[in-house]
């Protein structure tokens, strides 16, 4: 099934300034017992976000609806390390994220974030610096995301990065295509290949 397509985001974002933020610290190893990709948002940040008897700490960014809101998440360098849980892309996904903004990515949650309808948007450590300075000082600050034009762009100063990404991969977000979906797309082009080379 085709999933939401990534449209152009005019949004305020939510900062979460820790470096090396791993897969577990995104969604705790407890909580990868269910194989559907819904409710998972629910424990994003979970041992971050609530404390030892489930109570919500109001100052954890994500917790702090009065200040933080929107459906960019921004963190520190070398987000989504550790293990290769395709888990951590779908809690920030169902959680209402659709974009992710660092100056690092592993790997392997890069893949994961961008095959779950996830943008992974890494910028340079001075542009992530001021993104984080913008947020200090006005938390309604916006940000765009253009995919596009593969452009991102802090709207307080203006300054735009490129975003990198795979041709491929961008079709697919513009188009809400999984991999199966982008390959039913090319049906009519198989079958007329097919025709064009029977014997």
């Amino acid at each position: 099934m085709a999933r939401e397509k990534f449209v152009k985001i005019v949004s305020s974002a939510v900062p979460v300034n820790v470096e090396n933020i791993d897969t577990d610290q995104i969604i705790p190893a407890r909580f990868l017992k269910a194989t559907e990709r819904k409710g998972f948002g629910d424990n994003l940040f979970r041992d971050w976000r609530y404390t030892k008897d489930n109570q919500l700490i109001p100052e954890f960014p994500v917790n702090d609806k009065a200040k933080y809101q929107g459906n960019i998440l921004v963190a520190g360098y070398n987000f989504g390390c550790g293990s290769s849980r395709e888990h951590a892309a779908w809690a920030i996904y169902d959680y209402g994220f659709r974009v992710v903004v660092s100056s690092f990515f592993a790997d392997i949650f890069r893949n994961n974030a961008l095959n779950n309808g996830l943008l992974p948007i890494q910028v340079s450590p001075e542009f992530l610096a001021e993104i984080f300075d913008t947020i200090e000082k006005n938390h309604q600050a916006t940000f765009t995301v253009d995919l596009e034009n593969q452009l991102f762009t802090n709207n307080t100063t203006g300054k735009s990065e490129k975003i990198a990404i795979d041709g491929y991969k961008k079709e697919c977000l513009l188009n809400g295509y999984d991999d199966v979906d982008y390959l039913v797309t090319l049906r009519p082009e198989v079958e007329a290949y097919e025709q064009s080379h029977r014997r």
